[in-house]
C-alpha cells in the first residue's frame, strides 16, 4: 500500500475489472476530432494520461442514437459509427493499466439542432430549439439504442461503459418532474419517471453480460427548481444498483442551473455531501466528482467515507502525470487545475478544441514536443510573470542555461494581483508549481534586479527574452491625476486605500475582478462550503426539490460600487462563456450599479463627471479605479534592438500584446518559443 495516499492509490474491483487506483479521469468533450490529424492527437492525448497512471479514463460522451447527438454532424454509437476513431481511443491505453470507458450520452433537449427530442416538448432556456416529445414506442427504441451502443463499445475494445443520467441530459430529463409531464408508463409519478433510467441499465446489462463494468452517472443534485428531491434521488440510487450498475458516479447540477458547480468560486470537494448521501444507501462503489484537484483533497474525501473513487477531469488536463506524482510523494510537482475554465470549457465553446491555461500541451501533445536543442545557449529572460517563468523553465528543461531577472522582490507579476481576487486562491497553486519548476530545472533566478540593456549586452547572452508585461493605461481626461484616481494595480496590490463610494471605469475581466475584490472583502480566503451553500441557497440535507432551499441570496457589499464602460449595452458580455455569467450574477446580487455607453469628462472633488445618452451626470464617489486597458512595457526590447541589431530579442506575453491579463495566451506563447529556441 502506498504510504503517501493509501486510499487513493489502492486498487478497486468494479464488475469484472480491477482498477489500479481510485482516480478516474472524468468525461469531457475535447473537440479534438475537429482539428487536423485528429487520430494522432487523440491517441497522444489519452496515452499521456494513461502513462501518468490514471486508473480509468471516461471518454467524451457519444450518443447512442442519431436523435441524441449534440449537433447534426456529430458521431453516434450506431451501426455506421466511426469505428476508426473509437479504436484510436481504445488503442491509446493499450499495454497500460488504465481502463478506457465509453460514456453513452443522449443530449435530449440540450441537442443543438432542430431534430432534438425529450420526454416532453419543453424547451430549455439554454437552447433555441424546442424538442419533440418521444412517443412510447420511441422511448423503448431509445432504451435498446443504449444497450446496443454499449455492446458495440465492448466489441470495439472499451473496458467499461458509463450511462449518463446527470447534468440535465435525456435520462435526467425523464427523472425530473420539471421536464417530464408524460402520462404513459414513463411519466407521472416517481415510478414512471425513473423507469427509463432503470430499463436502460437492465437492457444494457443483458447485452454486455455480467463481467463488463457499468457506471451510472446519477444527478445527485439537479440544482434547478422542480428537480428531484433528495428522497427520490436516494431511492433512484438504490434502484440503479439493483438494476445492475457496478459504480454510481455523482453528477451535480444541470447545465441551465444558476448555481456554479465547477468554477473557481466552488470550494474544493464542495459536493462531497451529495456523494456521501448516495454512498450511505448503496453497496456498490460511489464516485465523487467536481472540484477535486489535489491528491490530499481526494485522500481526505475517501478517508472520510464520502466516496470510494474520485473523478477528476480538468486536473488531468493540467497535469497528465497527476497520479504518478502522487504515488512518488511529489504533490508539489503537480500542475494544479485552477478551475478557470478559460482554455478547457471556453476552448470548446469557441471551437478551438480543449486545452489548459496552466498546461498548453493539453490537447496539443503532438505540437508541444520536447527535443534537445541544436545548440546549448545562454538565454536571459527579463520579467518573472507567467510568461517569463514558463519560458525559463521550459527552455532550461531542454538544456539551455537560463537566467531570469525580475525587478520586483518576488516572482509572479500579474499573478500576484489575480490571486488577491476572492475565490481565486487557486492561483497560489499555479505560482507554487511555476516556482517548483524553476527550481527543478536549475534556472538562475535573480529577483529585485532591474536588468538594463548594458548589463544584458555585457553578459554576452545568445538570446534575450523580454517578458516585462504591461502597465495600466492611464485615462486621458481632466483630473486624471486627482487624489481620488487609482489604477487597478494599486488597488489589487493593496498600495491604495479605497473609499466607501467607488466608480470602476472599464468592464472587462479586470474591471469585474476589481469590483468583486472591493465588494467581497475576503481576499486570499479560499471559498468555504458553508458560505457557498448559504450564498447559493443550497440544501445540504437534500430534502428540497433539486437540492435548493431558494434562489441565490443578495449580499451586502463592503462598498457602494458603480461599474462603467464606454460601449453601450450590457456589461461583461465579453467575459468567459463558462464563467462570465457567474461574475455578472454576483455583481447583480451585490447591488453593483452598471452603466454602459458612458463618456468620461473629468474627475474633481465632487466625483466622476460622465455623460450618458447626452445627459451630464456626477457620480459622488470617493475613489475612481481605472481599468481602461493596458500598455505593453517593451522599452528594453527596443533599446536592445537599437544597440545590438544582431542579438535575437523576443517579446512574449503582455510585453508583446497588451490584451487584458491574458495568461492563457502568454503561457502558450512562452512555451512554444521555449521549445523552438
Amino acid at each position: 500500500m502506498n504510504s503517501h495516499y493509501p486510499r487513493l492509490l489502492s486498487p478497486l474491483k468494479i464488475g469484472g475489472a480491477t482498477l489500479p487506483n481510485r482516480a478516474v479521469m472524468g468525461a469531457m468533450h475535447t473537440d479534438i476530432e475537429s482539428l487536423d490529424r485528429p487520430y494522432e492527437r487523440i491517441r497522444a492525448f489519452y496515452r499521456e494520461r494513461a502513462e501518468g497512471e490514471i486508473g480509468m479514463i471516461i471518454g467524451g460522451g457519444v450518443s447512442p442514437s442519431p436523435e441524441g447527438r449534440f449537433a447534426e454532424e456529430s458521431d453516434a454509437m450506431t451501426e455506421d459509427l466511426n469505428r476508426d476513431w473509437h479504436r484510436a481511443v481504445v488503442d491509446s491505453v493499450r499495454d497500460t493499466s488504465t481502463l478506457m470507458c465509453v460514456q453513452l450520452l443522449h443530449a435530449g433537449r440540450y441537442s443543438r439542432w432542430a431534430g432534438c427530442v425529450a420526454p416532453s416538448a419543453i424547451r430549455s432556456r439554454i437552447n433555441r430549439y424546442t424538442p419533440r416529445a418521444l412517443t412510447t414506442q420511441e422511448v423503448w427504441r431509445t432504451i435498446d439504442d443504449f444497450a446496443r451502443a454499449a455492446e458495440r463499445a465492448r466489441e470495439i475494445g472499451y473496458h467499461a461503459a458509463e450511462i449518463m443520467g446527470s447534468e440535465g441530459y435525456l435520462i435526467n430529463q425523464f427523472c425530473a418532474p420539471v421536464t417530464n409531464v408524460r402520462d404513459d408508463e414513463f411519466g407521472g409519478d416517481f415510478e414512471g419517471r425513473i423507469r427509463f433510467a432503470l430499463e436502460i441499465i437492465r437492457a444494457t446489462r443483458r447485452r454486455v453480460g455480467t463481467d463488463f463494468p457499468l457506471v451510472y452517472r446519477i444527478s445527485a443534485l439537479d440544482l434547478v427548481q422542480g428537480g428531484m428531491p433528495g428522497a427520490e434521488t436516494l431511492e433512484l440510487a438504490r434502484r440503479v444498483e439493483q438494476a445492475g450498475a457496478d459504480v454510481i458516479n455523482i453528477g451535480v447540477g444541470w447545465h441551465e442551473s444558476v448555481v456554479p458547480t465547477i468554477a473557481h468560486v466552488v470550494p474544493r470537494a464542495g459536493w462531497a455531501y451529495a456523494a456521501r448521501a448516495i454512498r450511505e444507501v448503496v453497496s456498490v462503489p460511489v464516485m465523487a466528482s467536481n472540484r477535486i484537484n489535489d491528491p490530499q483533497v481526494a485522500e481526505d474525501l475517501l478517508a472520510a467515507g464520502d466516496a470510494d473513487l474520485v473523478s477528476m477531469a480538468r486536473p488531468l488536463l493540467a497535469d497528465a502525470a497527476f497520479v504518478r506524482k502522487a504515488r512518488a510523494g511529489e504533490p508539489q510537482r503537480i500542475n494544479t487545475c485552477i478551475a478557470c475554465n478559460q482554455a478547457c470549457l471556453d476552448g470548446i465553446f469557441n471551437n478551438e478544441g480543449v486545452s489548459c491555461l496552466v498546461n498548453p500541451r493539453a490537447g496539443r501533445e503532438i505540437e508541444f514536443v520536447v527535443r534537445p536543442p541544436r545548440a546549448i545557449k545562454r538565454i536571459a529572460v527579463v520579467g518573472g510573470g507567467a510568461a517569463g517563468m514558463n519560458f525559463a523553465f521550459n527552455a532550461a528543461e531542454r538544456g539551455h542555461a537560463v537566467t531570469l531577472f525580475e525587478a520586483a522582490k518576488a516572482l509572479g507579476g500579474q499573478l500576484l494581483m489575480a490571486r488577491a481576487v476572492p475565490g481565486k486562491t487557486e492561483f497560489d497553486e499555479m505560482l507554487r508549481y511555476f516556482l517548483q519548476r524553476l527550481t527543478d530545472t536549475h534556472v538562475d533566478v535573480r529577483v529585485g534586479h532591474a536588468s538594463t540593456a548594458a548589463e544584458l549586452l555585457s553578459g554576452r547572452y545568445d538570446e534575450v527574452v523580454i517578458a516585462t508585461g504591461v502597465r495600466p493605461r492611464p485615462l486621458q481626461i481632466e483630473g486624471a491625476d486627482h487624489p481620488k484616481v487609482a489604477s487597478y494595480a494599486e488597488v489589487l496590490s493593496g498600495r491604495r486605500e479605497v473609499g466607501q463610494r467607488v466608480a470602476v471605469i472599464g468592464a472587462g475581466g479586470i474591471g469585474f475582478d476589481v469590483v468583486e475584490f472591493l465588494a467581497d472583502g475576503r481576499s486570499h480566503v479560499p471559498p468555504r462550503v458553508a458560505d457557498f451553500s448559504v450564498e447559493y441557497g443550497l440544501d445540504p440535507s437534500l430534502r428540497s426539490p433539486g437540492g435548493l432551499r431558494g434562489a441565490p441570496i443578495r449580499v451586502t457589499p463592503e462598498r457602494q460600487i458603480t461599474l462603467l464602460q464606454r460601449t453601450p449595452g450590457a456589461l461583461g458580455m465579453r467575459l468567459g462563456t463558462s464563467t462570465g455569467w457567474i461574475l455578472r450574477d454576483k455583481l447583480h446580487r451585490a447591488g453593483v450599479v452598471t452603466i454602459g455607453g458612458a463618456s468620461y469628462e473629468r474627475v474633481d472633488d465632487e466625483g466622476l463627471h460622465i455623460r450618458v445618452d447626452g445627459v451630464a451626470r456626477v457620480l459622488p464617489v470617493d475613489t475612481v479605479v481605472i481599468c481602461a486597458g493596458q500598455e505593453s512595457v517593451r522599452g528594453l526590447a527596443d533599446e536592445l534592438r537599437s544597440l545590438s541589431p544582431d542579438l535575437p530579442v523576443h517579446l512574449i506575453g503582455g510585453a508583446d500584446v497588451a490584451a487584458e491579463l491574458d495568461a492563457k495566451r502568454a503561457i502558450d506563447q512562452a512555451t512554444r518559443l521555449a521549445l523552438e529556441v
